[in-house]
């Protein structure tokens, strides 16, 4: 078992560090170790953090510890900006909850049915993560309640800004406590980012974590010289030529990112969009194929590739560049995690050389081209190894993984080994599995019980 070693000037629970161990964890990264202390003493923290530096589980850990468990009121309210990212948060301060007893977390997030979250809130929940305009929604209607709030967290709060939340935040504040702890996290400290905080915080303590060289990812950058007609074709062929297994695509627009997904999968390559126009569930289960690895593939504008967590991907691809050197810095951001090599690949028209010296400047690079031919290789493949299954049930019908895992070892066959990702929401639940075993696993499940009854199952294309 890994052994985790606490080094913060603060005491926690046996039980965490414990969990923290089980879970992997062997040390807090600098994020961690600047804010927690402070957090843990209920100061408020204004703090600069790239995403992926590990801040959900600085606020997580401080926010539990000044959880009541007997008591279900809202205690702790977490804003973001996205349901994306909702969603890993969620996840997040679930898998750290687990060393208490009974914490309800509960997301309140746009595109999901109100009724069930009515539901949900009558039950009680300890903690609410949410985007400003849901959790508005709730405080209107009179179904939530913070006037017991002890944690108050802007999460990503530069991206709030600007999408355009600020009045949603305010309206949302006004509604909590004056005598609160209040987290504010941002990629970038602009002046309005300081004029937030100057409102809604009290005698802050400021952390900004330098990005140095032994802590920033191994990420180079390539630049590819395109045309407009066929920047679909050199799209296709910097897969060839660079052969990665997980891809992210940035796009600027809705409309592209789904035009792009839809030609690269008509062009034998595993691709979604993701993108504002979807509903819930074909978010979830966009984002769910991706991070299981049964999508090669994924093809994003910015703001619904906030949340994405996934570790293992190879190359960002820039299909349209930016003008924003932070959002260019936050996409290429996706590559190179957890110590591996990345590589970020800017396509590049003849009106994004103005954007490709701001890159040069900002990673203090040369911007050296390389010539792909963007001729049509009709041979090429780019297709995963794996397949999710989805099951018509979830966390709300108790349908727990180690359910999933057994009805596919024990009841099916597989192999451990076999058996890939897991995710469990309310109602659906998703696990990932080789390709060439769908078939007799389908076939087999049809004539099994989960759990002591019939649940449909399905794969998804």
């Amino acid at each position: 078992m890994t052994t985790f070693i606490h080094t913060l000037p603060v005491t926690l629970p046996t039980k965490l560090t414990e969990l923290l161990s089980n879970l992997g964890f062997t040390h807090f990264t600098p994020i961690q170790e600047q804010s927690l202390p402070a957090i843990i003493n209920g100061s408020d923290v204004l703090a600069q953090a790239q995403t992926g530096s590990g801040k959900t589980l600085a606020f997580a850990i401080g926010m539990l510890t000044k959880i009541n468990p007997k008591f279900f009121g809202v205690q702790g309210l977490v804003m973001c900006p996205t349901r994306e990212l909702a969603d890993q948060v969620c996840k997040e301060i679930r898998r750290v909850a687990r060393y208490m007893d009974n914490i309800k977390v509960l997301s309140l997030c746009g595109g999901m049915p109100f009724g069930p979250q009515i539901g949900s809130l009558e039950h009680g929940a300890h903690i609410v993560v949410g985007t400003p305009g849901r959790l508005l929604e709730h405080l209107r209607k009179g179904t939530l309640k913070i006037n017991n709030l002890n944690t108050l967290v802007l999460d990503e709060a530069d991206r709030m800004l600007d999408m355009g939340f600020v009045d949603s935040i305010r309206t949302v504040v006004e509604h909590t406590p004056d005598r609160r702890q209040t987290l504010l996290f941002s990629a970038t400290y602009s002046d309005t980012i300081i004029e937030l905080s100057k409102e809604f915080q009290y005698e802050p303590i400021s952390i900004k974590v330098e990005q140095n060289t032994q802590l920033s990812p191994d990420i180079e950058q390539c630049f590819v010289r395109v045309d407009k007609e066929t920047k679909l074709e050199s799209l296709l062929a910097s897969f060839r030529h660079y052969t990665p297994r997980q891809a992210i695509v940035f796009c600027n627009t809705k409309i592209e990112c789904q035009t792009v997904a839809d030609w690269l999968d008509n062009h034998k390559v595993s691709a979604k969009a993701i993108h504002g126009d979807l509903d819930q569930r074909q978010r979830d289960q966009v984002l769910v194929q991706f991070s299981n690895a049964s999508t090669s593939v994924l093809v994003a504008t910015d703001v619904a590739a906030r949340g994405i967590d996934v570790k293992e991907i190879d190359m960002v691809v820039n299909f349209d560049m930016t003008r924003d050197i932070d959002v260019h810095t936050h996409r290429i951001g996706r590559t190179g995690r957890a110590g591996a090599k990345g590589m970020a690949v800017n396509l590049v028209t003849n009106k994004d050389d103005y954007k490709v010296k701001g890159v040069e400047e900002r990673f203090n690079i040369s911007a050296n081209f390389t010539d792909i031919d963007p001729e049509i290789d009709f041979g090429y493949r780019l297709l995963p190894a794996m397949t999710t299954l989805a099951f018509d049930a979830g966390r709300k019908n108790k349908l727990r993984p180690g359910d999933i895992v057994g009805a596919l070892t024990a009841g099916v066959g597989l192999d451990k080994d076999q058996v890939g990702k897991i995710d469990v929401f309310d109602f659906q639940a998703y696990v990932s599995i080789p390709r060439d075993l769908v078939k007799p696993t389908l076939a087999a499940l049809q004539q099994s019980k989960i759990k002591g009854r019939n649940i449909k199952v399905r794969s998804l294309r």
